[in-house]
């Protein structure tokens, strides 16, 4: 709480609110669970990216076997910063690299394995692709994460208990080696056929305690306390429930954790729960190509710019994180297949939110926390300073009121950008949009969960007002960001 109020008083100052002769209106008491600064942080990044990469690079699978020799990972131009600044033009805020997948493969000398880089041609064995990605999302000012498979194909002791004491080293060398850590992924993909130094055999394990999780995740809290750990149940962030990027709808913050852990049943993940018992988000998790490693014959498969758009929209759009994987080639680079479609995507979306119509509106709520003493620290206007740490929010008897844009002159858009202030959690039930024509409000949009942002994009309104109802609340709304936008072309924005 005390963060909470800091940061609130931040706000007013930011605002230009006179702190010290004004009496400070109380903001509202937060309500469910709300987001810790770890996950604050990574709601903020919205977009980032994984890079599938390993020995099956090379071998043309999706999954290794592990019995791969480490002589077959050998790219022949690898380029780790033609690799993160494709991510960052195409507007990611971090990368994630599978830095070692079900084959056991680690792409770091790890001194607990001889199944690594060291014993490869690449570089003469004295490659680090782990150090090299992270080094250069440094320099090019992107956030840097690790993908850790839990399930080993390779390792002679996977099933048995030694086995663990091997995965929490590596996760200790990952955390202490290379720099600040924003998420730490842990796949659901628990046992079955695999090389397991030799025994060629089928092991099964019971993913609900082999792996201690409690115990494992304390060790990322220790060393790398703002990382976010994703799972199929969190404890962070949740996967969406399907690898296609598209987020459900309506897709809620929270979610009842128990029995949630690493490869659990994906039923209600999609939704979450409402209002829940733990504040953990939901990732839409997609390849830019039909597998999640590179493959030649994949190469004129690339998703479009307009499915792009697609599953932008149905991801950060829904108040989820997108995570969408980017595969190296055998060069070691991003092919030129999928850095064009990546140009054409961020083209059409920096061309349709480079000009919020909203900041030009006169803004109107038919209450404001405080009346006119809450107007320097809740005034609706916050809604159009493109701050997310300044909000509107409405006293607590009213959950249902209106916001209107009047514009002097007529506008034309088709996206509404919506963002609740999340510090105080996940507040709106539902929603509806309009706009003036011939005299009269026109319903154009109603919506369910808004949370970090909701993107309601729709063909093409030209209006001098419009109208955003808060129809269900069970408390009194925070909201962060109003705004409208224009996309350049909407038949292109259909997906393929």
């Amino acid at each position: 709480m005390k963060r909470l109020l800091v940061g609130f008083l931040g706000a007013l100052v930011c605002a230009g609110a006179m702190v010290t002769t004004t009496a400070a209106i109380a903001p509202p008491e937060p309500y469910g669970p709300v987001p810790s600064e770890g996950q604050l942080r990574w709601h903020e990044m919205e977009f980032y990216g994984f890079l599938h990469f390993t020995v099956n690079t090379f071998t043309d699978k999706e999954w290794g076997y592990g019995d791969e020799s480490p002589s077959v990972f050998n790219p022949t131009d690898f380029d780790a910063d033609q690799i993160v600044t494709v991510a960052k033009q195409a507007g990611m805020k971090g990368l994630i690299l599978t830095a070692k997948h079900h084959d056991g493969f680690c792409l770091w000398p790890s001194r607990y394995t001889e199944h690594s880089v060291k014993n490869s041609p690449w570089k003469g064995g004295k490659g680090d692709v782990v150090k090299e990605i992270s080094s250069a999302c440094k320099r090019h000012g992107l956030k840097f994460g690790v993908y850790l498979s839990p399930w080993d194909r390779n390792h002679a002791q996977y099933s048995q208990p030694e086995y663990i004491d091997y995965y929490r080293n590596q996760l200790r060398e990952l955390l202490t080696q290379y720099g600040e850590i924003f998420t730490v992924w842990f796949d659901g993909a628990n046992g079955g056929d695999g090389y397991y130094g030799g025994a060629r055999e089928k092991r099964q394990i019971d993913n609900r305690t082999y792996y201690d999780w409690s115990n494992t995740w304390s060790i990322v809290r220790e060393l790398m306390p703002l990382a976010v750990m994703f799972s199929d149940g969190g404890p962070d962030t949740r996967w969406v429930g399907n690898e296609r990027g598209i987020a459900s709808d309506p897709c809620w913050a929270t979610m009842n954790a128990a029995g949630r852990y690493p490869g659990c049943d994906s039923k209600g993940l999609g939704t979450g729960d409402r209002p829940g018992t733990h504040w953990i988000p939901a990732e839409c998790d997609v390849s830019i190509r039909p597998g999640w490693f590179y493959h030649a014959k994949e190469d004129a498969q690339v998703k479009t710019p307009a499915q792009l758009l697609d599953i932008y929209y149905k991801s950060v759009g829904r108040g989820a994180g997108l995570n969408l994987n980017l595969p190296p080639d055998r060069r070691g680079r991003i092919h030129e297949s999928d850095v064009k479609s990546l140009r054409e995507f961020r083209q059409i979306l920096d061309t349709t939110f480079k000009r919020d119509l909203a900041r030009q509106a006169g803004v109107t709520a038919t209450n404001t926390r405080g009346g006119k003493g809450g107007f320097r620290q809740f005034s609706a206007r916050f809604l159009v300073d493109g701050d997310r740490s300044t909000y509107w929010a409405s006293s607590d008897p009213f959950t249902t009121p209106e916001i209107v844009l009047a514009f002097p002159h007529k506008v034309t858009f088709s996206v509404v950008s919506l963002r609740e202030y999340l510090p105080l959690g996940q507040r709106i039930d539902a929603f509806a949009l309009d706009y003036w024509k011939d005299g009269h409000w026109k319903t154009f949009a109603t919506g369910t969960s808004i949370g970090n942002l909701r993107l309601v994009r729709g063909e093409l309104i030209t209006t001098e007002k419009v109208r955003l109802r808060i129809t269900g609340a069970p408390v009194s709304p925070a909201l962060a960001e109003f705004g409208l936008f224009a996309e350049p072309s909407s038949p292109a924005a259909d997906a393929q």
